[in-house]
């Protein structure tokens, strides 16, 4: 029976919460079809930083580099500042291990109701694909003059060709196997250097793949459009940091962030590829019991996809399909009363 090592990182707040039952679907879903997990738990989080002074041990990225995928919780905390969390464990590990694509699939699901009236179930399916390890998000620039009147931060955007090159093909092909049309974010009309490099290589890429459509739209515009005609699309591609904006208001347009899911993806399998919920540790309501595991065992599936299973990665997704559809048992965030556990507990049976 095939066994797959996997990576679990609960993280802070309800990231310790969601990743037992993105487990119990797991190894559910693994003995219908005959294969398994073997688990290796990690406790690098804030709590860790404020007790060691790092996110993860100095060697924690090779303690990773044997597993089959990385399934993580998520991070943060009251007193630890984000970009420490952030720049002390998920950017080491995307960069390290070449995770270059960040995927964030999009779904109205039945039985959630979005507050955008245009956004109905069975309509709404898209997929934003994020360049994830370079673009807005570098590491050169500094701070000059601190404390001084005259104080000042120099944060330089980095774009390179191979970097754009392998994010857009993916999407190109990723859109060939699904609807066929590719939305490029840009803000080519103020950012003078990066964004009309971005659109060449677009339009570079589009013509090698004639069977997909693409058009393009300014960040702006196109956030307005998500709201406004959110059915309208298939995949939409974009730089780290329009990607990351423009999937959580994705999220918050199909329902709830407590549903979306992320995938961390090396699309070359040379590095083991990162699984997280979009919703982050939501120290608010940490250790009531109350949050939503759907984030977590949607990334669960979508790791399942990675790993070569997408008969069972869509029997979960069924299950959830299932689950929002045709029961009444919603978590507080989806206005329901249920727990964690009895949430859980449906979503195992429908499985």
């Amino acid at each position: 029976m095939t066994n797959h090592r996997i990576a679990l990182i609960p993280g802070d707040g309800i990231g310790a919460e969601v990743l037992p039952p993105a487990q119990q679907v797991l190894d559910a879903v693994g003995r219908r079809h005959g294969f398994g997990f073997t688990y290796t738990a990690y406790d690098w989080s804030c709590e860790r930083y404020l007790r060691d002074g790092a996110m993860m041990p100095k060697d924690g990225l090779d303690q990773l580099r044997d597993k089959d995928a990385i399934l993580l919780g998520a991070v943060g905390y009251p007193g630890v500042p984000d970009h420490v969390s952030l720049w002390g464990l998920l950017i080491p590990i995307r960069r390290s291990f070449c995770q270059y694509v960040n995927l964030r699939p999009i779904r109205v699901f039945e039985g959630i109701d979005s507050p955008v009236r245009g956004a109905v179930a069975g309509e709404v399916d898209f997929v934003v694909v994020r360049e994830n390890v370079e673009g807005e998000y570098s590491e050169i620039g500094g701070r000059l003059n601190r404390g001084f009147p005259e104080e000042m931060a120099v944060q330089e955007a980095v774009f390179t060709r191979a970097g754009v090159t392998r994010v857009l093909d993916y999407a190109f092909d990723l859109s060939a196997q699904r609807g066929g049309k590719v939305t490029s974010a840009t803000k080519s009309n103020g950012i003078v250097h990066t964004m009309p490099f971005w659109d060449e290589l677009v339009a570079e890429r589009a013509a090698a793949h004639p069977t997909v459509t693409w058009d393009q739209e300014h960040i702006d515009a196109l956030a307005a459009k998500f709201v406004l005609d959110p059915a309208r699309f298939d995949v939409v591609v974009g730089s780290n940091l329009f990607g990351d904006i423009l999937s959580d208001l994705a999220a918050a347009v199909a329902g709830s962030i407590g549903i979306a899911p992320a995938a961390n993806l090396n699309p070359e399998r040379e590095f083991p590829s990162m699984f997280e919920p979009v919703h982050g540790s939501a120290p608010d309501i940490a250790g009531r019991g109350i949050a939503n595991p759907l984030g977590a065992v949607w990334s669960a599936a979508m790791m399942l996809d990675h790993l070569g299973h997408p008969e069972a990665g869509k029997d979960v997704t069924d299950a959830i399909a299932a689950v929002l559809a045709k029961t009444d048992v919603r978590t507080p965030d989806l206005g329901g009363t249920a727990s964690t556990a009895e949430f859980t507990e449906k979503l195992l049976e429908l499985l």
